[in-house]
């Protein structure tokens, strides 16, 4: 087990032994602090786009939901004709081969794994880079007519300036024991987000409650829609047809193997379990570099995996397939594996929110 698995079951269990890091998470707290404030009073300099900047981001390690978001919120852009670029910082990329543009036919190892899904699902015209000044400039020089640009994860990115920012919060998880890094999985402290605009995910039956829906009127909320299974190699059209077969989805009440790379995997196991699936988890660090061999060893039952972890791994298919190197054992690991798709549904709420801090940056939108 990784160090991060580690840190990552330590947090959810708010194992007692994290409270003798608290001397720690003092000073990162105070760092923090410091490092805000200094860019808040022009010590250290910070850069504004031509155009307005939407920050998406959250205060806590780990998934919080906020990729499906800013798929769901760029695809209702698109619908209502605003021209949207995204930058990212492109985690798990290669940054010397950074400023890079995303197109969909981008490597994950290259780009990242979250820029690549992102961009095969919207299309929208996105760059990578650490440094976000020249991931806004690259883009801005590809696509020259955005309206908007959304920063992918930046909130803590204060050397950019920002229009608008959106914080996603993880409403079922929480905040734990509500300590700072690395005592607790807090990148902020819960003060910052007084004045904030929030989101919060929830799931998705308490999204569907009647008291809930009544909240959503001033409440922004957001919960994931799991979609159809789909069998991962029906979108790699590359491979060789010969190579795959017909092959049964797995159903309700049958065994499957869970493999996932992200933020928070347990999320992604529950709602596996709440589909009627008899999950068996096996949990990686976060964007995770995946080999095909070790996923050999998931036998018999079929795998699933995330929609951002299918993408790195129809990859390395395509690029065993491509050196001729895909044994027969990996031929039959092909037909064993599913992607689960899932869906951000945004409340009237956040859509009307939206509408309205556009607007005042002189972006029209009608909701939808």
């Amino acid at each position: 087990m990784s160090i991060e698995t580690t840190m990552i079951d330590a947090w959810q269990r708010q194992a007692a032994w994290l409270w003798l890091l608290l001397p720690v998470s003092w000073l990162y707290g105070f760092i923090t602090l410091l490092r805000r404030q200094a860019y808040k009073v022009g010590l250290f300099a910070s850069y504004r786009a031509p155009i307005p900047v939407l920050v998406i981001g959250n205060i806590t390690v780990g998934g919080s939901g906020k990729t499906p978001l800013i798929i769901a919120l760029v695809s209702h852009l698109q619908k209502q004709g605003i021209k949207v670029g995204i930058i990212s910082r492109g985690y798990g990329g290669d940054s010397s081969q950074m400023p890079a543009l995303v197109h969909t036919g981008s490597l994950p190892s290259i780009v990242g794994d979250e820029p690549s899904l992102i961009v095969n699902i919207t299309g929208a015209a996105m760059a990578v880079c650490p440094n976000r000044e020249q991931a806004i400039t690259a883009l801005l020089k590809a696509y020259p007519d955005l309206q908007l640009i959304i920063a992918d994860d930046g909130l803590q990115h204060y050397a950019l300036q920002r229009d608008i920012e959106w914080i996603v919060v993880d409403a079922s998880r929480g905040f734990g024991n509500q300590q700072l890094l690395p005592t607790g999985f807090l990148r902020e402290p819960i003060s910052r987000l007084q004045g904030a605009n929030v989101v919060y995910h929830e799931k998705a039956d308490m999204a569907a409650t009647d008291d809930n829906k009544k909240a959503q009127s001033t409440r922004l909320t957001m919960h994931l829609q799991a979609e159809k299974l789909q069998p991962l190699w029906s979108s790699t059209a590359e491979l060789d047809s010969s190579i795959v077969t017909e092959a049964k989805m797995p159903v309700p009440n049958s065994r499957v193997h869970a493999v996932s790379g992200i933020g928070y995997p347990q999320r992604f196991f529950d709602t596996l379990l709440s589909l009627g699936f008899d999950v068996v988890g096996h949990a990686y660090p976060d964007h995770y570099d995946f080999s095909l061999s070790e996923l050999l060893q998931y036998t018999q039952q079929p795998i699933i995996v995330t929609s951002k972890d299918a993408v790195k791994i129809k990859a390395l298919l395509l690029n065993a397939t491509s050196h001729q190197i895909l044994s027969e054992e990996y031929q039959e690991l092909v037909n064993r594996l599913w992607v689960l798709p899932v869906t951000a549904v945004l409340s009237d709420s956040f859509y009307a929110n939206l509408q309205q801090q556009l607007k005042a940056l002189n972006i029209d939108i009608t909701t939808g």
